[in-house]
């Protein structure tokens, strides 16, 4: 209340009706807390229209519905007509099937926020078929930004290492990994040996595993000699 006046000045019975409506799709009451601590908007808007499109238009399965809605509130206070059902069609049309992990996507602005993510990794050279599998693989590159995390991954990847393109497409998560914190210390490191390893095996392994592989490879070569 103290972080949130506006909650003081709401009749009580718009936040028991509110709360009956959000406790009916299986949420919790510290969960509705949370979510309106995070979007007031809600104490001004019907939250059905959102859930009934998820339920019955991106068929959201009504066990998932609490996750997707905690993992991103805007979905209650987003319109059907103008936002989510036109960012479904575009989504669905590159082959994307939404669930409660990546629904936060339909939130999104298509001309402004999706569309550059896909112009962005056709401009690497991959067509537009490959890039819908990329995304289908890997959803979350449509959360990052171009210009502040793919540009400069990229960048990374096809000048300092001399990467394959068709590397990039089979593992796509790359652009998710921290460029300073794991891909350029990794690379590096391997470099350095005179090692090489597939994206995956470079970047999924915990630090521990990669040191502890890297000292195997060692090993190997000083047993080859």
């Amino acid at each position: 209340l103290n972080s949130n006046p506006s909650l003081r000045s709401t009749p009580l019975s718009s936040l028991l009706s509110l709360e009956r409506s959000l406790s009916s799709v299986g949420l919790s009451r510290p969960s509705i807390g949370r979510i309106l601590d995070m979007c007031l908007l809600l104490l001004t808007s019907d939250p059905l229209p959102p859930v009934n499109f998820l339920l019955h238009e991106v068929t959201l399965p009504f066990p998932h519905l609490p996750l997707s809605l905690t993992r991103c509130p805007r979905l209650l206070v987003s319109s059907v007509p103008t936002q989510l059902r036109p960012t479904l069609l575009f989504l669905t049309s590159l082959g994307l099937v939404l669930n409660s992990h990546n629904t936060l996507l339909l939130v999104s602005d298509v001309e402004n926020t999706l569309k550059p993510k896909i112009n962005f990794l056709q401009s690497l050279g991959f067509d537009e078929p490959e890039v819908n599998r990329m995304v289908v693989r890997s959803p979350g590159l449509l959360t990052l930004s171009v210009e502040n995390n793919m540009s400069p991954k990229a960048e990374f990847f096809l000048v300092e290492m001399e990467g394959d393109l068709e590397e990039l497409k089979r593992f796509p998560q790359y652009f998710s990994f921290s460029l300073e914190k794991k891909i350029k210390p990794r690379h590096r490191a391997l470099v350095e040996y005179g090692f090489k390893l597939p994206l995956s095996k470079m970047l999924k392994i915990s630090d521990g595993e990669f040191n502890a592989r890297l000292i195997e490879m060692r090993l190997q070569r000083v047993h080859k000699r």
